[in-house]
């Protein structure tokens, strides 16, 4: 007799909403996770609650009151005088907020009657998963114990990526090190610009770091509509980020003092000499040390765990989700593949819909897309309308004070179905949902130039970008 119906090996985003709706579906389930906080204590939530998202957007956040502050809102007739950041106070909040919510999950685990095996998992057979129990505080080994289960769902998440032509030093970080600056660096180098970089290099810029980006192509955000992308740039620069593009790393020396980076350009060799170096070159999947190998658990070249439209592995009683399988490395991705997953072993039959995940780039103005960009659908042959509307003629835009940014829709010429949503401006990251309900729906452009939205707000501007797809729109 299996000791649980389902077993989960990872505790981040993916792996505790897995484990959760398993328990609410009646299936006796356990959670493996060997993550620990600085202290030691085994804490749940993966990369993205303990050294991801959600401190990263505590930072965000504060620095972006901090920011302001500093220059709007003077703007505002609001006057302040001795303005100082303190950063112990900053990572003592974002510390607290991380408690908060993973504290949280451990009590849901709690109401939901999940076992908590804290350590790391290991597969030794098709229903058969060991765990290695944390060292105890006394640096004593604990020894390993096997449970059998009727299935396995592998949320093991990733890394971060550290080439090889870059030293250890500690002057050189990957993103867990840029959440943990115990003081500003003056001059800060960062190493790819995406998500990641992008986001950490606003926070210690907002404070007072002079920036550089170092982006190895010659497009900016690649992936985004180049439209939207230009305008983000062009922001950042304002912001003070240099944005080093068509930028190939040839070597980073780091010395007592600092760290001297060379790179190369069409121009030829420079040199680049700054304080701290975070390194935000993209992730890897965690799938090394689970036992793929001794199950014969079939992965890609890359490491990533082979998996059909269900999330199941090449062993039949197997699952895989979030950032060890195919698909955008995002905790939202992750989490719905889990509750799939988790309805398919209870014999439901849910579906992801992998067209309408939404991304974003919490910068300041945010940047939100889903759907396709003009430039995949012009790839495509793919006729297409547009329709823009930006911020600087929306109402409550003005009201609030910042006007930077756009609403961009993309509809098919023929049917007006929505086939892509760009925001990029104050609150992307919320507005964007309307368009992923919309296209979960297959609405038309016409569909939410049809919808009233409440006036004065900032999703007028969706409004009016849907009425613009039909050279309508009435504000702009």
């Amino acid at each position: 007799m299996a000791d649980f119906d389902v077993i989960v090996i990872g505790g981040g985003p993916g792996g505790y909403v897995a484990a959760i709706r398993c328990a609410q579906l009646g299936l006796k389930t356990a959670c493996i996770d060997d993550r620990v906080d600085e202290k030691g204590e085994p804490s749940l939530g993966g990369v993205c609650l303990n050294v991801g998202c959600i401190p990263s957007k505590a930072l965000l956040d504060t620095t972006h009151h901090y920011h302001r502050a500093q220059h709007e809102f003077a703007g505002h007739g609001i006057n302040i005088n001795g303005l100082e950041i303190d950063i112990a106070t900053m990572m003592a909040r974002k510390k607290k907020v991380v408690k908060t919510l993973t504290d949280g999950i451990a009590m849901l685990f709690v109401k939901h009657k999940i076992t908590w095996l804290k350590g790391r998992g290991e597969l030794v057979g098709e229903n058969r998963v060991r765990v290695s129990p944390h060292n105890d505080n006394k640096g004593n080994d604990n020894e390993s114990y096997e449970y059998q289960t009727n299935y396995i769902i592998i949320a093991t998440g990733s890394s971060p990526v550290m080439p090889d032509v870059i030293p250890e030093d500690e002057k050189i970080v990957d993103s867990t090190g840029a959440l943990a600056f115990e003081s500003v660096p003056k001059r800060l180098a960062v190493i790819g610009g995406g998500v990641i970089g992008l986001e950490l290099g606003s926070v210690w810029t907002r404070l007072g770091a002079k920036t550089s980006i170092i982006v190895r192509g010659t497009q900016f955000l690649k992936n985004v509509d180049q439209q939207i992308a230009k305008a983000v740039q062009q922001d950042l620069e304002k912001q003070g980020m240099n944005i080093l593009l068509g930028a190939k790393l040839v070597s980073i020396k780091p010395s007592k003092k600092n760290v001297t980076i060379i790179y190369a350009t069409d121009d030829g060799e420079k040199k680049l000499i700054v304080d701290k170096v975070l390194v935000a070159t993209g992730r890897t999947p965690n799938t090394e040390g689970i036992g793929a190998d001794i199950v014969g658990l079939t992965r890609d070249a890359r490491g990533f765990i082979e998996v059909d439209a269900e999330c199941r592995s090449n062993l039949p009683n197997v699952f895989a989700i979030g950032d060890v399988v195919r698909g955008p490395m995002l905790a939202h991705k992750a989490s719905e593949e889990g509750v799939a997953v988790a309805e398919r072993i209870a014999g439901q039959q849910p579906e992801v819909n992998y067209a309408v995940i939404p991304s974003v780039v919490y910068t300041w103005p945010e940047l939100a897309w889903v759907g396709l960009t003009a430039e995949q659908l012009q790839s495509t042959g793919t006729r297409f309308k547009s329709g823009v509307f930006p911020f600087t003629a929306s109402g409550r835009a003005h009201a609030s004070g910042d006007t930077r940014g756009m609403v961009k829709i993309l509809s098919d010429a023929s049917t007006d179905q929505i086939l892509g949503v760009h925001i990029y401006g104050s609150n992307a990251s919320e507005l964007i949902s309307e368009a992923v309900v919309a296209m979960e729906y297959s609405a038309s452009a016409e569909d939410l130039a049809r919808t009233v939205h409440a006036h004065p707000t900032l999703s007028e501007a969706v409004h009016e970008a849907a009425l613009a797809v039909d050279g309508r729109a009435l504000h702009f």
